[in-house]
């Protein structure tokens, strides 16, 4: 049961990953697709695309549209704040900030491949005090499984509501004692969760992204179609793409001694690394290779983190 119910959570989660993408559709509402990369085209972007090929089509999807194209102005002319394009808070606060600065990094450092890189660094970066809470409350955790272990031994047979008072305190007497927040993780996915969506939304709506090569790979291009095309450095792309979740799920997850939990998390990473594989050969290029380098940031400094704790718990005991 707890199972089914964490598939249905995993999955809302998983549909929100596109934010309020839109995308292009025909008067039979199927997607439309770019030929030469396999992309789905959105709808509502941000900013006019330069391929002509690419103009053509939005121009024949015109009325399907959001908006206008000659509503629309050059990526590079992109501003910071722009209601007149879209309106509303989520656009306005999150994801057209976030697009404008791709963009304005991608013209300073002569490729959108690389803009996308760094701000997803920069993003992790900002959010490394979070991780390094989120790591050390699960640390905490761990050591305080033993007692929690013994107090869900104790009330195992006991429904009554006395003892399920009694047994809530004694919990919320081992967190304190252990510093435990039981809502930390919570408070900390509220604020990761915005930004990673908005980051993601902001790569869908902005053509010009799409439009540039970082070294043999085409930004817009799915590796499925990059395959078929004959070019097999997308194969490393993909495995990349499996080793970096692989790793990144591996080492955030801290093993609770919980024979029960550690059941539910083996589970977790299992679906979501083959719901991964899966996804990654219908990625565009430019959302893989952000993938990629912030998961491989955040297995860094997961360990980086880990390290620095179980240095500090030493000196502590000495």
């Amino acid at each position: 049961m707890k199972k089914k119910k964490f598939l249905v959570i995993l999955l809302i989660l998983l549909s929100l990953t596109t934010g309020c993408t839109k995308y292009l559709t025909d008067d039979d509402k199927k997607r439309i697709t770019n030929d030469e990369t396999g992309q789905s085209l959105t709808s509502n972007i941000l900013c006019k695309p330069k391929d002509k090929d690419l103009i053509k089509i939005y121009e024949k999807y015109e009325d399907n549209m959001d908006i206008k194209l000659d509503d629309l102005k050059d990526c590079s002319k992109m501003k910071i704040y722009d209601k007149k394009t879209y309106s509303g808070l989520w656009v306005q606060l999150f994801v057209i900030p976030i697009a404008w600065l791709i963009v304005k990094l991608g013209l300073l450092v002569k490729n959108y491949g690389v803009s996308v890189m760094l701000i997803g660094l920069a993003l992790r970066l900002i959010m490394m005090p979070f991780s390094a809470k989120t790591i050390k409350q699960s640390q905490n955790l761990k050591k305080a499984q033993p007692e929690l272990d013994r107090i869900e031994k104790k009330y195992k047979d006991k429904t009554d509501t006395e003892s399920m008072m009694a047994k809530s305190q004694e919990t919320m007497i081992v967190y304190k004692k252990y510093n435990i927040n039981p809502l930390g993780g919570c408070l900390i996915s509220f604020i990761q969760l915005p930004l990673f969506f908005a980051f993601l939304e902001a790569i869908n709506r902005v053509p010009a992204i799409f439009e540039e090569n970082l070294f043999s790979l085409q930004l817009g291009t799915t590796p499925l179609i990059g395959i078929k095309s004959g070019n097999y450095l997308y194969l490393v792309l993909i495995a990349l793409i499996i080793i970096t979740t692989y790793f990144s799920f591996k080492f955030s997850m801290a093993s609770t001694g919980n024979s029960e939990q550690q059941s539910q998390m083996q589970f977790m990473t299992t679906f979501m690394l083959i719901f991964i594989s899966i996804a990654s050969f219908s990625l565009p290029t430019a959302i893989a290779l952000y993938w990629v380098v912030t998961n491989g940031f955040s297995v860094i400094q997961t360990l980086i983190l880990k390290r620095g704790s179980k240095n500090e718990s030493k000196r502590i005991r000495r």
